[in-house]
């Protein structure tokens, strides 16, 4: 406030500036003598033209302060200002020492007399600037306080009313003018008067605004309880001095409303985002019940529980109700109470409810057919029971758990006498968390039939068994992730071949799940039909390539895979799959490889480290495009041969190489018993980690002896025949296997006398013995042998029908040089080979 230092006559003398409208727009003033000069120059001049008055006083103005275009038409004003006209006018003036000016000033010049009588003149000056901010400022100001949509106030120092805007006066009723002069008391309560008072009272005296200050009250005519956001502020004169209080008011009624719905949306999103999060961490079923539970009591309601179908729960699809007087039989998997452990309701109290009678968890029991639950069942809908007289129970949401349109259960949900009864959002809220619980147990019961499915599926797939091969002490082992991963494409084989030679497979189905373990199936069983088809190891993983890609397509050949393409690899699932495949000849004891993008194999010989065998891996399975290339190695009597998977070696706690390594410390005692290293093996490794499938094959050479292999070579010619029976017959004999004698003759007979009319070169036989008796008749030909049924009237074409009965087994394969027909006996101790029927040898002819 300004000191006031006289008073006198009603004049206030103020040592203070004014306050006045001079204070804004800065007037200044300054005299020309009769001489055209400066005489006279007051501060604010000096102010305004940025120079003082010894720098300025009797220096031409015109020269000093005009523009030099200007500088004439300057002189001629003075001249006549001088001889005594007023003037008023806009000139441009610039700073001593600048050439363009610096801005504009409004001048009024009015002429004057010296002492002398000499003609002068007084300047005032005005700089057009501050003006034309007075001009801006009045306008906001006017829009602002006009225009606003919001009530706009202005309190004088003695906090009444001065200004009241046109949106104030709308809403409490007559003109704006009809506002002025009154006090907060005629709008307000007392209570809120008095609060409002306070504030405008602290903001005049301290200056510090208040911002969203809450009020409440009621508008002329009406009754209904609004809510106003004030904002205020001081507002100050030009030179500073405070002049009153600026309040702002809105109308936040419907925010008001708007923020109570948005609390109550944020604590159900709240126990959403819980729910979510706590629901559904496990795939149990029991425990994403209990789950659900825990969200619900007591955020939610005070008592809860959870029924699901016991059809469900054993892997019987159930109905959703019965219609012989009951609901289908379910179980109480969960329940939880915030303020007692009895029963949700009380049947001695209320009758005809859901419960006929106290229901433990892990009961079975079934819902009356009229019961509200039993309808819910039915339905699929949700339902509310008021509490029955004299229950601790006010009222309950039953609340169906509907899953992909099944459903699996019901839950209800229950509030005690006390707490706040259930809303229409109450009822949206419990059916959400009903049918998250839904989704999850949904899921979770799925999860579980299809991993039991998959294990049965993929278990029927591995041997069964210890595999058995002639020249190889086998032994295999099979570990599945653990039940909390789903299954995976591991596998492994061992395919008995023609003369004695066994194929060895180990594959990984990328994935996981039900899709893998089919997938690996597919793969098995193509490898055993490529098996006997007794091709190359590379010819054999170059089908199964084709395979692998077609697995993923409609039709799963080239021609559809091809079209697929054409639509667009979204359409199209890829199946990726790693695979070792290895030929073993017990005779010559070598071992042909070829690998697509599996783990490389491990050899340990005798008194030597394992090491891994380097074996080119080529591109997985379903990649295709690449060929794939074959390494052949002679194993050593007593070797060992190790197949696997990565599950055994790679796990999230080591790198691969450190487990590579481990594995081949592992196999440090290769002559020990193959099922103890085996089991060392896995006892050393961390194969515990439950992270994948884990599939080890493990093979110790033991080729055929010289003594159970006889070769010999034929020329070609008819003699042959002879001679070679004549050779088997001996062999046998050496054998002790004379029972066998007539059938090979006869037999060795029919495949030479073929190999002499149809096939070309030289002709070997060999017969090899080990659990059973092979025979095998090579020759040079491409053409294969294929059974035929001979017409009545043909002399020949029985032979090999003839073959095919009297042996357990018969085939052809090609070799480099050309072909080997064989057939296998069973030995005189084994299960002998039954002789053929009559009708069997009729069926010839």
């Amino acid at each position: 406030m300004s000191e006031i230092s006289e008073t006198a006559n009603s004049v206030v003398w103020q040592s203070s500036p004014p306050g006045s409208i001079y204070d804004y727009i800065r007037v200044a003033s300054f005299s020309i003598g009769p001489d055209g000069l400066v005489d006279q120059w007051s501060l604010r001049a000096a102010d305004l033209f940025g120079i003082s008055a010894e720098e300025v006083r009797g220096k031409d103005p015109v020269e000093a302060f005009m523009p030099a275009e200007l500088r004439p038409r300057g002189h001629r004003k003075v001249s006549e200002i001088l001889d005594g006209k007023e003037w008023t006018g806009l000139v441009p003036f610039r700073m001593p020492g600048e050439q363009r000016p610096r801005g504009i000033a409004e001048v009024y010049v009015m002429p004057s007399e010296t002492e002398r009588g000499e003609k002068a003149a007084l300047c005032i000056v005005v700089d057009v600037r501050a003006l034309r901010r007075i001009e801006t400022d009045l306008a906001a100001s006017q829009a602002i306080f006009g225009q606003s949509p919001f009530g706009f106030l202005l309190f004088d120092t003695d906090l009444t009313v001065r200004r009241a805007n046109e949106r104030f006066a709308t809403v409490f009723g007559g003109s704006a003018e009809d506002h002025r002069g009154r006090t907060v008391h005629d709008y307000l309560s007392r209570p809120e008067a008095e609060r409002m008072t306070a504030a405008l009272r602290r903001v005049l005296e301290t200056g510090e605004s208040v911002t969203d200050l809450e009020l409440t009250g009621a508008v002329p005519g009406s009754t209904d309880r609004r809510h106003w956001s004030v904002n205020l502020y001081r507002v100050h004169s030009g030179s500073g001095r405070p002049v009153g209080v600026a309040g702002l008011g809105i109308d936040v009624t419907r925010r008001q409303m708007a923020a109570r719905e948005a609390a109550s949306a944020r604590r159900n999103l709240a126990l959403l985002n819980e729910a979510g999060a706590r629901i559904g961490n496990s795939l149990d079923l029991e425990t994403t019940a209990r789950e659900l539970l825990d969200v619900a009591v007591p955020g939610f309601c005070d008592l809860a529980s959870v029924d699901l179908y016991q059809g469900l729960l054993s892997g019987v699809e159930a109905p959703p109700g019965r219609a012989d007087g009951a609901s289908a039989e379910l179980r109480r998997v969960a329940f939880a109470s915030a303020v007692s452990d009895a029963p949700l309701l009380n049947p001695r109290t209320a009758p005809g409810c859901c419960e006929a009678a106290p229901i433990d968890v892990g009961a079975l029991h079934r819902y009356p057919f009229n019961s509200p639950c039993a309808d819910a069942l039915r339905t699929g809908r949700p339902s509310a029971m008021p509490g029955a007289e004299g229950s601790l129970v006010q009222s309950t949401l039953v609340v169906p758990m509907v899953a992909h349109d099944t459903v699996v259960g019901l839950v209800q949900f229950s509030r005690t006498k006390g707490s706040e009864p259930f809303g229409e959002r109450d009822r949206a809220l419990a059916a959400e968390l009903a049918a998250r619980a839904a989704v999850c147990i949904d899921n979770a019961r799925l999860y579980r039939r299809e991993h039991e499915r998959a294990l049965i599926l993929q278990r029927s797939l591995l041997p069964p068994g210890d595999p058995e091969a002639a020249g190889l002490d086998i032994a295999c082992r099979y570990l599945p992730g653990n039940t909390a991963t789903e299954v995976g494409g591991d596998w492994f084989d061992v395919i008995q071949l023609p003369g004695h030679r066994t194929a060895l497979v180990v594959g990984d189905v990328m994935g996981r799940g039900l899709r893998a373990a089919v997938a690996m199936g597919e793969l098995r069983t193509a490898v055993r039909t490529l098996a006997q088809l007794d091709l190359e190891p590379a010819e054999v993983l170059s089908h199964l390539d084709e395979i692998a890609r077609g697995l993923g397509t409609p039709g799963g050949g080239q021609a559809s895979r091809v079209a697929d393409t054409a639509r667009g690899p979204e359409l199209s699932e890829v199946y990726l799959a790693t695979c070792v495949y290895a030929v073993y000849d017990s005779v010559t004891r070598r071992c042909t490889f070829a690998n697509a993008g599996h783990l490389p194999p491990v050899l340990v010989e005798p008194g030597e480290a394992a090491l891994l065998l380097d074996v080119p891996p080529g591109m997985p399975l379903g990649v295709g495009g690449e060929p794939f290339e074959e390494v052949e190695v002679e194993l050593p009597e007593g070797a060992l041969l190790a197949l696997y998977t990565d599950g055994l070696v790679e796990s999230r706690d080591h790198p691969l190489d450190e487990g590579l390594e481990a594995f081949r410390s592992a196999l440090t005692d290769p002559v020990r018993p193959l099922e103890d290293v085996c089991d060392h093996v896995l006892d050393s490794l961390n194969t515990r980690h439950g992270e994948d499938d884990i599939a080890l094959l493990m093979a110790r050479i033991q080729g055929l002896p010289t003594e159970a292999v006889g070769d010999w070579r034929l020329p070609r010619e008819p003699r042959s025949v002879g001679r070679a029976r004549e050779l088997a017959r001996a062999q046998l004999t050496a054998w002790d296997l004379e029972a066998l004698v007539d059938t090979v003759e006869l037999l060795v007979s029919e495949l030479v006398t073929n190999a002499l009319r149809y096939g070309e070169g030289e002709i070997r036989l060999r017969l090899l013995r080990d659990r059973t008796l092979v025979c095998e008749v090579w020759d040079a030909g491409l053409v294969q042998p294929r059974r035929r049924r001979a017409r009545d009237t043909d002399e020949g074409g029985r032979g090999l029908q003839l073959v095919g009965l009297l042996s357990a087994g018969w085939g052809s394969r090609r070799t480099p040089r050309g072909k080997t027909v064989w057939f296998e006996l069973a030995l005189p101790d084994g299960d002998a080979t039954a002789e053929p029927t009559v009708d069997q040898l009729l069926s010839m002819f």
